[in-house]
């Protein structure tokens, strides 16, 4: 999933960004206001950290902005101000979540996984699709071999793909929406790399549960013989 983390402190935005990127989310820092509004409706993100006392444009103007352009990207807000009636107004702007400072890394990463799980349509804890089980604590998954449970360890892109794919089975991606959604804004990309990777997982998961469409991409099949 691909993340924009507008935090204008850079330190914090820096170990946020560190933590996040470990725990499946390819993430895009940007430290104004400004620089924000051109991010988020000009970069296809998955989800939205937002503080609100940013430079430049305040994070709530930023908010308002992208509501009014249709932009309908999840947005968390990120912020020292806990007042109810500042969160009131965030939620009234089109927040999805809010998160006050200090906070646990461990809270702001299940809200980001529930806010992503929800705008895909799914709506149980878990991502589950083709007799697969992701472990998005542990970036594995889980499947049924040979009558036995097994679990399967990822590597980093390897989760980012497959979660992506299984969030929404049946759905045909070319190898430039995935290359957007897997990786960040400053990553170099080799143009063949999605499908080395989709190779890397057919030989862990099985042929049959990632498919081929000539000329238009890749989709997750659940139809698995």
């Amino acid at each position: 999933m691909r993340l924009l983390l507008v935090e204008d402190d850079k330190a914090l935005s820096a170990d946020l960004a560190k933590q996040l990127g470990q725990h499946g989310f390819a993430v895009d820092r940007v430290f104004d206001g400004v620089e924000a509004a051109y991010m988020g409706e000009n970069e296809p993100y998955d989800v939205i950290v937002l503080d609100l006392g940013l430079p430049e444009m305040p994070g709530i103007d930023v908010l308002k902005q992208w509501r009014s352009k249709q932009l309908a990207i999840p947005v968390l807000i990120l912020t020292a101000r806990s007042a109810w009636h500042e969160k009131v107004d965030g939620f009234r702007a089109g927040a999805d979540d809010y998160l006050s400072k200090p906070f646990h890394v461990e809270e702001l990463l299940v809200r980001l996984e529930a806010l992503v799980r929800r705008s895909k349509g799914i709506t149980s804890a878990h991502i589950e699709a083709g007799g697969l089980k992701l472990d998005e604590a542990t970036q594995s998954v889980e499947m049924s071999m040979d009558n036995r449970l097994e679990t399967i360890t990822l590597t980093g892109v390897e989760f980012r793909l497959l979660r992506y794919l299984m969030m929404q089975p049946g759905h045909v991606f070319s190898d430039s929406h995935l290359l957007e959604h897997v990786y960040d804004y400053d990553s170099e990309k080799e143009s063949n790399v999605i499908e080395v990777y989709i190779s890397k997982l057919r030989k862990k998961l099985g042929k049959e549960r990632i498919l081929t469409r000539r000329g238009q991409g890749y989709l997750f099949s659940v139809k698995v013989r």
